[in-house]
């Protein structure tokens, strides 16, 4: 693993895997600056963006003298908020975050450009990584589609992909420094293409990934838009074998017409067919989803379907979000649920997901899983990234086979490796 600067700044990263990835590109590009804070900021809810001022407020009582740099979704989306903190010494777009002179000594207190008008792809998008066990390798970036809730285009842009023979070389050097599992990041993965030359898929890259780097032993992919799965990609996560059995679907809803006011492109009746295909395919998939409780005009029924679809998607991965009014959606001049019954329900989708998911964990009881070891020593995950927990430490970064003996705690636990 490359090593890790001596003097390096704090980065407090909120969100997505894809600021996971980019919080790694930030450290290296300010490598040496010991007296810098930079938060890499989330608006994908009004709750992230208060979290977002919560954990600044928080830097500033822990260290005052540090100089503290806001960026990120949230950072694009609102500079004036933040530029309006006493706490606050810079706030950087998220276009600007990528470049190394953005982290210098800046003579203006807001440094945001129109994310609208970025239509390359920056050299980051292909070189970051996160001090993980799995390395975070971002090939896309922004966002084509405008969904009546989501105020992330606005902060990411337009959707730009990386070049494959970047993509190919990034990962070739992530796994010559020890990476085993590479996770493949973006805010709309499965629009990769269209805008290079040739158009490629998502499929394609993969394709192209596995062929040029038969060192690396496993392939994860962060969220997907269900209804953009072609044949390709779908053949690939169904057969091939480097590819994890764990799909993270960016599903939001259960009810059609819910479905439809949020913009999204397919059905309720196209995700339980995907979902139903994919474990027909491969048996031992793991199934995730985003799911948003209380969109505006959501009634008692149209929240039953978005609960039963727990059940039908099989979600053992759950990502639940109290539908938050994002000022300049569409959803936010729409007839809003009140606040008590959205948290209610956030509550009782919360609750069906946990139960899933014990369920599916206890089902792994007695069976032999190949675990990926974090950093720890002490903890992983399965291929279906069900977690895991050793008895006795274990080589971080190895993939070890473990029988499971029990679960505790929400995690699996594994008999000693041999």
């Amino acid at each position: 693993m490359p090593p890790a600067s001596t003097k390096a700044p704090d980065i407090i990263t909120m969100g997505c895997r894809l600021n996971i990835a980019e919080s790694e590109a930030i450290r290296d590009m300010a490598a040496g600056q010991d007296d810098l804070i930079v938060v890499n900021s989330c608006a994908v809810t009004a709750e992230a963006v208060r979290q977002t001022r919560q954990a600044i407020r928080r830097a500033r009582r822990e260290r005052p003298d540090a100089r503290i740099l806001v960026t990120g979704c949230a950072a694009q989306t609102e500079p004036e908020t933040f530029a309006a903190m006493a706490e606050v010494d810079g706030v950087i777009g998220n276009r600007e975050k990528m470049e190394a002179s953005s982290f210098a000594a800046m003579t203006e207190k807001v440094r945001v450009s129109d994310i609208m008008a970025v239509r390359d792809t920056a050299p980051h998008m292909a070189s970051a990584f996160a001090d993980h066990a799995r390395a975070f390798l971002e090939v896309q970036n922004g966002c084509d589609h405008r969904c009546t809730f989501c105020i992330i285009p606005y902060g990411r842009g337009n959707s730009r992909s990386v070049p494959a023979g970047a993509v190919v070389d990034k990962a070739k050097q992530l796994v010559d420094a020890g990476y085993r599992e590479i996770v493949l990041t973006g805010v709309d993965v499965t629009s990769y293409g269209p805008d290079l030359p040739g158009s490629p898929s998502l499929g394609l890259l993969i394709e192209r990934i596995l062929k040029g780097v038969p060192d690396l032993t496993r392939l994860r992919l962060s969220s997907l838009d269900s209804v953009e799965i072609d044949e390709r990609l779908f053949d690939l996560i169904a057969h091939d074998p480097r590819m994890m059995p764990h799909l993270h679907l960016s599903l939001q809803a259960g009810d059609d017409l819910i479905l439809k006011r949020m913009k999204r492109r397919h059905g309720r009746a196209d995700a339980i067919r995907i979902v139903e295909r994919l474990k027909a395919a491969r048996p031992g998939i793991s199934i995730g989803a985003d799911i948003i409780a209380g969109f505006p005009t959501e009634d008692d029924a149209m929240f039953e379907n978005s609960l039963m679809l727990i059940d039908e998607c099989d979600i053992v991965h759950g990502h639940i979000f109290p539908f938050s009014p994002r000022t300049g959606t569409p959803a936010a001049r729409m007839p809003q649920v009140d606040r008590a019954t959205i948290k209610a329900r956030a509550a009782r989708l919360r609750d069906a997901c946990a139960a899933r998911r014990e369920t599916w964990l206890c089902s792994l009881i007695g069976t032999t899983q190949s675990v990926l070891v974090e950093r720890s020593g002490l903890t992983g995950h399965a291929e279906n990234f069900a977690p895991v927990r050793f008895a006795a430490a274990q080589p971080p970064s190895s993939i070890v086979p473990v029988p499971i003996t029990a679960l505790e705690n929400g995690a699996l636990i594994a008999q000693e490796a041999a």
